[in-house]
Parts: structure tokens; sequence; C-alpha cells
């Protein structure tokens, strides 16, 4: 848990063993200063329902106009970095579902896919309308996230066998998709399709992202003991072929070079660090 200072305080709040293989964690943000505060939130690929309990904070990427937050929406999956900005009396509380998560509760993750949504749509009620006006009577934050947690519970769908080999799978060495396929006799197309359906991404877009996100580590690490990067250096540690593809990364993320991101990270989330 971190607090920046009293006026704008940010941090995570963990999980409870029970529920690790659903979130990776919950996040809370308030500002009680007089002004906007806006920062750039790097892709994470999950889908996060965001809870709104102020002023309206919002939301946009590269390819969207801003969208206003009223009192909950799925964002996600998050495959590129998006601009947020919180006005003065903003305050969210943020779940991650993680891998297959989001498809165990709703069914179909392809719905939220690209676009912000509404809950409530995806299961044809109105009980998260419900549930964030119970939420919105407790003060006490881990109270809320322990509301939240009890409220999923029957909600919570049976884990699919393949997605949670998927899941699970840690081989680095090894191809996830052939492994798997051979593991249940199925081909690899087949394979490649369930990852999709219940991740909603492929194997190979996450691949690429964690090759990203390694970047991402190796140069926050490299700030920490000085000003001037080798791009070589990082291109060879990383697993990149050349300087050309490290920037392609960077532009497609985050949509900024990566001298760029040296610049101006003190402004940006890693939503998994």
């Amino acid at each position: 848990m971190k607090k920046q200072n009293s006026e704008y305080n940010d941090f995570r709040i963990a999980v409870p063993a029970a529920y690790n293989e659903v979130f990776s964690h919950f996040y809370f943000v308030e500002n009680k200063c007089g002004k906007v505060i806006s920062k750039t939130l790097l892709p994470s690929y999950q889908t996060i329902l965001i809870f709104n309990f102020g002023a309206k904070p919002s939301f946009s990427s590269q390819f969207n106009n801003p969208i206003e937050i009223d009192k909950y929406l799925i964002l996600g999956p998050i495959k590129q970095a998006f601009d947020y900005s919180l006005p003065p009396q903003a305050e969210i509380l943020a779940l991650n579902f993680k891998n297959d998560a989001f498809y165990r509760f709703f069914g179909n993750i392809s719905m939220a896919e690209h676009l912000p949504i509404n809950p409530d749509e995806l299961l044809n009620n109105n009980c998260f309308a419900v549930l964030w006006h119970e939420l919105n009577k407790i003060s006490d934050i881990n109270a809320r996230v322990d509301h939240i947690l009890k409220f999923c519970e029957p909600y919570l769908q049976h884990r699919n066998k393949i997605a949670e080999q998927l899941a699970n799978f840690k081989a680095q060495s090894l191809d996830s998709i052939k492994s798997v396929a051979i593991q249940n006799s199925q081909t690899q197309r087949n394979t490649q399709l369930q990852h999709k359906k219940h991740f909603g991404y492929s194997a190979k877009e996450v691949s690429r992202y964690e090759r990203f996100l390694k970047t991402i580590d190796y140069l926050q690490n490299i700030a920490l003991h000085t000003s001037k990067v080798d791009w070589l250096d990082v291109v060879t540690e990383c697993g990149y072929y050349d300087q050309s593809q490290l920037i392609k990364d960077f532009k497609h993320y985050i949509n900024l070079s990566p001298t760029k991101y040296i610049k101006f990270q003190q402004n940006i989330c890693n939503p998994v660090s």
C-alpha cells in the first residue's frame, strides 16, 4: 500500500489467497487537491471494473474521445496505454481481473473487448447498480473490498480445464499453445481459439506484451543507477531484433518513443509493478 500525500492518495490492496486466481489486486485513488490530476496507465492485458464514488473521472486512448465514468464501468482488456484525468474530489476503486477471470464471471469477454461497457448489460440485470449503492454507504476502503468479494462469489463459474492450464503454464522455453494442445489431444488451432475465448487475447499477443513489460522494468532499473541508457544493451537484454523493433513496440503500446518514455515516466502508472 502506498500513499503519496494527503491531497492525492493512490495505493494497491492485496487480494486474499482464496481469490489469487481471480483478481491480481484492487487499486484505490482519490484526489483531494484543487486541481485536475492527469496520468497515463500502461497496458496490463487485464480487464478492469471501475467504481466511482466522487467527481466523474475521464479516460481516453489515442483512438477514442474521453469517456466519463458515472458510477461504474468495465474497460479492457487493456492492450494499449490510455490517459485518465481525476478532477478534484474524484475517488475510484478498480478491480483488476486476472487471466480468464472475466470470462468466468460474465461468460463472454468479446463483448467488453476494445469498448467500455456497463457491466449490468453483460448480466442483463441491475445488480451492479445495487452493489454501487451498497458500496457508496461504506466509508472504509477495506470493508468495501470485502463486500465486493462476497458479492462476487455466487457469480464465479467453474474454471475451464484448458484455460487453467494456459494460465498456469510456466515453462518459458516451451510453446504454451503447442504444449497444452498435446496434453489435451487437441489441435493447436483449437487451443489458440480457447485462449482467445477465455482471455480476450492470443498467446502471441501476450508474448509480445511481456517482452515490452520486461523492457519497462529494465529501463526502470537502469534509471535507479544512471541517467544514460545504452539502447543496444536494451535491445539485447530484452530480446528485440534491433532498435527499430523496440521503437515499434513502444509506439504500439504507449504511443511514445523509448526516449520520450524515459523523460515522462514519472507521469506513467505501471499497473503490474
